[in-house]
C-alpha cells in the first residue's frame, strides 16, 4: 500500500488515498497532473504518519473523489 497525495504548495494539509502502486496509479497521477494548476504537487508516499509536514492529512475513498478535492485545490 501507498498513499496518493496532491499539495498545493506554500499552503498548509493535503488530500490522501490510500492505494496499491502500479500501472493504475501511474496513469492516474500522468492524466491529474495535467489537470491540476501549477501550484498543486501530486506524489506517493508510503506512511503519512512519517511525513509531519503535509499535515493535516484529508483523506478520500476513492480516484474520483480525490481528482475533485485535488483540482479544488
Amino acid at each position: 500500500m501507498c498513499y496518493l497525495i496532491a499539495k498545493k504548495i506554500k499552503e498548509e494539509g493535503c488530500i490522501a488515498f490510500q492505494t496499491t502502486p502500479g500501472k493504475q496509479m501511474a496513469d492516474f497521477i500522468g492524466k491529474i497532473q495535467n489537470e491540476v494548476s501549477d501550484d498543486v504537487q501530486i506524489f506517493s508516499l508510503s506512511r503519512p504518519s512519517a511525513y509531519g509536514e503535509y499535515e493535516p492529512y484529508t483523506f478520500v475513498h476513492s480516484y474520483q473523489e480525490f481528482e475533485s478535492r485535488a483540482k479544488q485545490l
